[in-house]
């Protein structure tokens, strides 16, 4: 019973699915339609994408670039603005939950010297941030994007013609709020002991580029797939567990409750009404009670307007801690930390976070009107 409930502690989305999906299978009961619910174009390229990244951080390629940035400090404001940006645009490319898994226990044992709580707790913040609002910037980013860029077939171009001004204030609103971060003399090294491989380097990069190629469709998925599996098995099977099961078992469930509660006349009806025209609201605010990825997948079944659900649920994932499941991950590194005040780190999340979402909200939804 109690390893249950650290199980239902530790995946509160899954567990939400699942119950979600078997409830809908007592009012859609299985039949083949089931197969067709599933994305598994979606799932092999989050895979794959999982596996190569997973690799390139354990070949320490991470950390060197860490160290070299660190060398450029010399103030508590520039260590956090660096922190800031690399987590802003490496998370365009690893993902916004790598990009926090990477850098904050950094970032923590960095500011770990200044003796300067305020900061590192305003850091790790507009960190998590950073990494929430970078990543919407590409559509492997984060795994909403990939979702919604294969289920509505956007083109490289339409992403970026919508995700880029909002990208471009949400990184200038980032900057203005590091300001409040004192600009006071520190001292952060970071040793670097680990000897990379660069022949491991240089696979793992391979296979990065093989998921961006299947993502932009000039591979079948199945060929990214078979590349990550092939790949972990040669270099480290290790790679195999670290790939994040629990997310890609929440799509599946996901799937299939959108899949069935679709085909229930009056609940498609419910939710198509809702939506219509307010897409960026609704996901927005959907977003802040289930995260947004299960939002992006839900609504997904109601709407044909892909582009304002992309905005409604990457702005979305500002808000709560659960709004993004990037920012638990933060969280929880902090919690752990020796010093950690999580009351205050809650307290400055918040405003931060819902400052940014009361802001950007409503100007996303004047400028995606027409």
């Amino acid at each position: 019973m109690k390893s249950f409930v650290e199980f239902v502690r530790a995946q509160p989305v899954l567990v939400i699915s699942f119950a979600a999906a078997l409830l809908t299978m007592i009012a859609v009961p299985p039949d083949m339609k089931y197969v067709d619910y599933c994305n598994f174009g979606v799932l092999a390229e989050l895979f794959g994408l999982m596996i190569a990244v997973a690799g390139l951080r354990s070949a320490g390629i991470f950390e060197t670039l860490t160290g070299f940035l660190l060398k450029k400090a010399g103030n508590v404001r520039r260590l956090s603005l660096i922190f800031i940006t690399v987590c802003f645009f490496t998370s365009m490319v690893i993902t916004n939950d790598v990009a926090l898994i990477t850098f904050v226990p950094l970032t923590i044992l960095a500011f770990a010297k200044t003796g300067d709580e305020k900061s590192r707790i305003m850091t790790i913040v507009l960190e998590t941030a950073a990494a929430n609002l970078g990543s919407m910037m590409t559509p492997f980013g984060n795994p909403q994007n990939l979702f919604i860029y294969d289920k509505y077939g956007l083109t490289a171009g339409q992403f970026i013609q919508t995700m880029l001004p909002v990208g471009a204030v949400c990184l200038v609103i980032l900057l203005l709020l590091s300001l409040a971060i004192p600009a006071v003399p520190c001292t952060a090294e970071h040793e670097h002991h680990r000897k990379i491989s660069g022949k491991r380097v240089t696979v793992y990069l391979l296979l990065f580029a093989v998921c961006i190629i299947t993502v932009f469709k000039l591979l079948p998925f199945w060929v990214c797939a078979a590349a990550a599996i092939l790949t972990a098995l040669v270099f480290d099977r290790g790679l195999l567990l670290k790939a994040d099961y629990a997310l890609l078992t929440t799509f599946v469930c996901f799937f299939v409750f959108v899949g069935n509660i679709s085909r229930i006349d009056a609940v498609y009806s419910f939710f198509s009404g809702i939506l219509a025209g307010r897409e960026i609201l609704v996901s927005s605010l959907l977003s802040q009670v289930i995260s947004n990825v299960p939002a992006a997948v839900m609504l997904s079944g109601f709407t044909a307007n892909g582009t304002a659900l992309l905005v409604g649920v990457n702005i979305g994932g500002l808000g709560t801690p659960i709004a993004s499941m990037a920012s638990l991950i933060s969280l929880q590194l902090y919690r752990v930390t020796g010093t950690a005040d999580s009351k205050r780190y809650i307290a400055v999340f918040s405003a931060v976070n819902f400052g940014m979402l009361a802001l950007l909200l409503p100007l996303c939804i004047l400028f995606f009107r027409h």
